[in-house]
C-alpha cells in the first residue's frame, strides 16, 4: 500500500547487501532477473535482488502477475512481501508530508487508499509475509525485515514475538494473538511502576505469579506442532503478539520468555516492543 513503508523497506534491504530496484516496472522483473543470472555466470557470485512494485506502475495488476510468473517459469523462486496498514495510519502518513494518493484523482484522500485496497486485495492474499506496519516506526519496521533476508542455510522458520498494549490496538498482521492481562499489573507495585518488562526486577516478578510460568509451558507446548506443520508447509514467517494493558511490563516480559524458549536449530526468534515507551 502506498504510505506503508515501502522507502523504508528499501532501505533496509539495500543496507543489507542487496542489489534493489525502487518503482521498478513490473514487465522489466524477468529482466532484472536476467541481469541477476549474467554477473552469477560471469563471477560466481549470487546476485540478491528486490524490486519495489507498486501502483506508481502503469497496468499494475495484469502485468505484476505476468512478470512473477515468467519468474517462476525461469526457474527463479520469487518472494512477495506485502507492506500494509490500516486507512487511519495511511491517511495520516499522506497528509503530514501534504501528497497526494497516486490514486485520489479529483476524489478524497481516502478514496484513493481504498481504490488502491481493492485492487490490491488479491496479491496481499498471495504474498507469503504481509506486515502490518500502522504500529511501527522505521527502527521497527526494519528489524521485522532484516529476519526475512537472512540466508537459506539458517533457520527454516522466522517468529517474529511482538509485546503491544491492548489500549493501541492489536497487530493486523498477527497470526496468534496471547492476552496477559490475567496477571496482576507491576504498574502498581510502587517500585517496580516505572520499570519495563525488559528490566529484571520486573521480569522476575511477572514469573513469579500464580499461573505465569503454566502458560510459557502452554504456548510452547501449543506451538510445536504449529512450527512443525509450518515447516512442513514451507511457511517461512509468522508473528505472534503478547498484549497487555499498556504494553509496558506483562506482555515484554512475557514476550522475552517465551522467545527465548520457542527458538530451536530451525525455528529463529526474533522480538519487537512495540509499544514500549510510548507511555
Amino acid at each position: 500500500m502506498s504510505g506503508a513503508g515501502r522507502s523504508t523497506a528499501a532501505n533496509v534491504i539495500e543496507d543489507r547487501g542487496w542489489f534493489i530496484v525502487d518503482n521498478l516496472p513490473p514487465q522489466l522483473l524477468s529482466s532484472m532477473a536476467e541481469l541477476a543470472g549474467r554477473v552469477r555466470n560471469d563471477s560466481g557470485t549470487d546476485l540478491q535482488i528486490a524490486a519495489v512494485v507498486d501502483v506508481r506502475a502503469r497496468a499494475f495488476h495484469s502485468e505484476l502477475h505476468a512478470g512473477l510468473a515468467a519468474l517462476r517459469d525461469a526457474g527463479w523462486r520469487p518472494h512477495l512481501i506485502f507492506l500494509d496498514a490500516t486507512d487511519e495510519a495511511l491517511v495520516r502518513r499522506f497528509e503530514s508530508v501534504r501528497r497526494p494518493h497516486p490514486l485520489q484523482g479529483e476524489g478524497r484522500l481516502l478514496d484513493g487508499i481504498q481504490a488502491e485496497r481493492e485492487m490490491l486485495r488479491d496479491l496481499r492474499a498471495e504474498a507469503q509475509v504481509v506486515i502490518d506496519t500502522s504500529g511501527l516506526n522505521i527502527h521497527q519496521l526494519g528489524r521485522k525485515l532484516t529476519p526475512l533476508l537472512g540466508v537459506e542455510s539458517g533457520p527454516s522458520l522466522r517468529l517474529a514475538l511482538m509485546s503491544f498494549g491492548f489500549k493501541y490496538g492489536v497487530p493486523l498482521d498477527a497470526d496468534f494473538v496471547f492476552d496477559m492481562r490475567f496477571l496482576p499489573n507491576p504498574f502498581w507495585v510502587p517500585e517496580l511502576k516505572a520499570l519495563t518488562g525488559v528490566d529484571e526486577p520486573v521480569a522476575d516478578w511477572v514469573m513469579a505469579q500464580d499461573g505465569a510460568q503454566e502458560f510459557v509451558d502452554a504456548v510452547v507446548q501449543l506451538m510445536g506442532p504449529v512450527t512443525a506443520g509450518y515447516l512442513a508447509e514451507g511457511r517461512r514467517y509468522a508473528t505472534i503478539g503478547i498484549g497487555c494493558t499498556g504494553g509496558k511490563h506483562r506482555s515484554v516480559a512475557m514476550t522475552q520468555a517465551i522467545a527465548a524458549r520457542l527458538t530451536t536449530d530451525q525455528v529463529a526468534t526474533f522480538v519487537v516492543h512495540r509499544d514500549l515507551g510510548r507511555e
